[in-house]
């Protein structure tokens, strides 16, 4: 069962982006086949990457690699791809200071310049947990799919604290949604 929601951040990652340009855009969750609908109608490249599957991306003694490395390996793209559109959806609300930190030192050099990003967070941190998969709709609209079971690792960050690990992005606008939730809209520093 889907609920769709409104929302008054995308229409913001999509701005500037004409009709016939070349996009890349970075899907970092599992895909619903109303995103897949909608990009159809662009002309891009959709990477994905289900890191939600990876989770909890954490070091444990034993482990060979770190987060860093971990992450690094995961989000290991051709050269030359950089991104123009990155959709979080809410991986961070999953990740500790390292997964986050490790997800931005591994984008940052990957990012075109004035890429956008769309996430969720939280302005409460005691607020409902909500787990989710997300589509796009529309430029305006997204559709939420309950998941289950739920996911390890839930604890999510004050904003500014999330702020400041987002390393290579500043928040452009954000919005309080209903239950204390957050919707971020982010755009590359030049």
């Amino acid at each position: 069962m889907s609920e769709q929601q409104s929302s008054q951040l995308l229409p913001g990652l999509f701005e500037g982006i004409a009709e016939e340009q070349r996009i890349n855009v970075l899907h970092l969750g599992p895909v619903m086949p109303e995103t897949v609908e909608f990009f159809s109608d662009y002309r891009c490249k959709l990477y994905i990457n289900d890191l939600f599957t990876e989770l909890p991306l954490v070091f444990q003694p034993g482990d060979e690699q770190t987060v860093a490395q971990r992450v690094a390996r995961l989000l290991d793209f051709p050269e030359g791809v950089r991104f123009d559109l990155c959709l979080f959806w809410d991986l961070f609300n999953y990740l500790d200071e390292d997964g986050v930190r490790a997800v931005m030192d591994s984008l940052r050099s990957r990012l075109a310049p004035g890429a956008r990003a769309h996430a969720f967070s939280v302005h409460n941190t005691r607020a409902t947990r909500r787990d989710g998969r997300y589509g796009l709709v529309s430029e305006g609209q997204i559709c939420v799919r309950p998941r289950a079971p739920a996911l390890p690792c839930y604890s999510p960050h004050p904003q500014a604290r999330l702020k400041e690990w987002l390393d290579g992005f500043d928040v452009k606008r954000s919005v309080l949604l209903a239950e204390s939730r957050l919707e971020l809209l982010l755009q590359a520093r030049s």
